[in-house]
């Protein structure tokens, strides 16, 4: 039982379930922006380079027989998968740079003074009585 007891004691901590929401909010990112280069971005970069699919790009390195499929080098599911990490990591840069001045502007901005204690109140009224 203590072993289960640590182990949600574990599970529950704050940064557990924030690091959860995050893995699981940056896998939709992922296919969103692998979605935006494959099927808005790179038909248009395809066609002015003459009508290519970059995924359709590939070397043949042994032909097909009738039993054995043919062994291909897939250069351009590469390119595509480069293109997607560059945007990817370019969208995940700006965030970051976004949250960063925020937060620069928190610490830019003064912290209000600490309110007086009771005795600082009290101190600062004998003063202000004295100089009567």
């Amino acid at each position: 039982m203590k072993l289960l007891d640590e182990f949600k004691t574990f599970a529950m901590k704050g940064n557990m379930i924030d690091m959860a929401v995050g893995i699981i909010i940056g896998g939709a990112f992922g296919k969103i922006i692998s979605s935006i280069v494959s099927d808005i971005l790179m038909p248009p970069i395809g066609l002015l380079l003459g009508g290519v699919n970059f995924t359709d790009l590939k070397v043949v390195m042994k032909a097909a027989t009738e039993t054995v499929p043919a062994v291909t080098w897939n250069y351009g599911s590469f390119i595509q998968a480069l293109i997607d990490f560059l945007i990817i990591a370019f969208s995940v840069f700006l965030i970051i740079k976004a949250m960063n001045s925020a937060k620069k502007k928190e610490e830019a901005a003064p912290a209000p003074p600490p309110a007086p204690s009771k005795e600082e109140t009290l101190l600062s009224e004998i003063r202000d009585l004295l100089k009567k």
